[in-house]
């Protein structure tokens, strides 16, 4: 029996690697013919969001190689999506960067304290390993959640995450 306690990295990438094969899964059920479609009027389009969920894997790369993030600051381009497979293109891209910034972080890293900022007001100001879960990953199954929702009122399965969906078992 191995009673040596994981480190603060192991349970860092076992989280993420869990949220992004749940959300590809989820991304891979985009259909390229509902784009456009929004469930509201003050909602995202299916490519917003879609779009958005690619796009997160950037906050894990930020967090882990800058000491902070301003949304004050300008933010790169991050055009709209049109087509279901740009999607996984670019969220398989970005994860590849963020897995290649995690191989190499050491865990007194991860106890840094990282912070969000809008100009000089200090949204978030927690270690690495926390905004990892919360500015990350919480915040990709946050907006995962709403795709799976978008995909119910299209009539897409959606996919199961923690437990089965209605549309499948995951076993």
């Amino acid at each position: 029996m191995n009673t040596t306690a994981p480190s603060l990295k192991q349970i860092a990438l076992g989280d993420m690697e869990h949220e992004i094969a749940t959300t590809r899964r989820a991304l891979e059920r985009i259909p390229d013919e509902h784009l456009e479609w929004k469930p509201h009027a003050k909602s995202m389009s299916l490519a917003g969001l879609s779009t958005h969920l690619a796009t997160l894997p950037l906050y894990g790369i930020q967090i882990l190689a800058s000491d902070e993030l301003d949304f004050a600051a300008p933010m790169p381009p991050n055009p709209i999506a049109t087509s279901r497979d740009e999607v996984l293109s670019r969220f398989d891209e970005r994860v590849a960067g963020l897995r290649g910034h995690m191989e190499t972080v050491e865990d007194a890293a991860l106890l840094v304290p990282w912070t969000l900022r809008r100009g000089e007001q200090i949204l978030l100001r927690q270690p690495r390993a926390g905004m990892l879960r919360s500015f990350f990953l919480s915040h990709m199954v946050h907006h995962r959640s709403q795709l799976g929702v978008y995909l119910r009122l299209l009539e897409v399965p959606v996919p199961s995450s923690y437990g089965p969906s209605a549309d499948e078992t995951p076993f």
